[in-house]
């Protein structure tokens, strides 16, 4: 029979196998009373730690850890990593400077 110890182990296994990091995910809704992150932020895995934590890097400058089970969030879509990286390509176009 299995303890709490391996079960939690063996659920922090999956939650790093699922979610390397560089994922990219979006919040649907965070439990944290005091500063939760908005729902509808993306932010990208950092790392899962032993307990299975998600570690982020939300792309409003936060870094607060998703707990599996507490807080809804998904993958982003194939589509919206693409969608993603045509925004970011063109943001990366050189423009001329504007002088004052």
């Amino acid at each position: 029979m299995m303890n709490e110890w391996e079960r939690l182990s063996r659920q922090a296994q999956r939650y790093k196998e699922s979610y390397p990091t560089g994922t990219r995910i979006m919040l649907i809704s965070m439990e944290d009373p005091w500063a939760p992150v908005p729902s509808g932020t993306r932010g990208t895995v950092e790392v899962v730690d032993d307990i299975g934590q998600i570690h982020m890097k939300w792309d409003n400058g936060r870094t607060l850890a998703l707990v599996p089970g507490e807080d809804s969030f998904r993958k982003l879509t194939e589509a919206e990593l693409r969608e993603e990286q045509s925004v970011g390509a063109t943001e990366d176009v050189d423009c001329p400077a504007l002088e004052m």
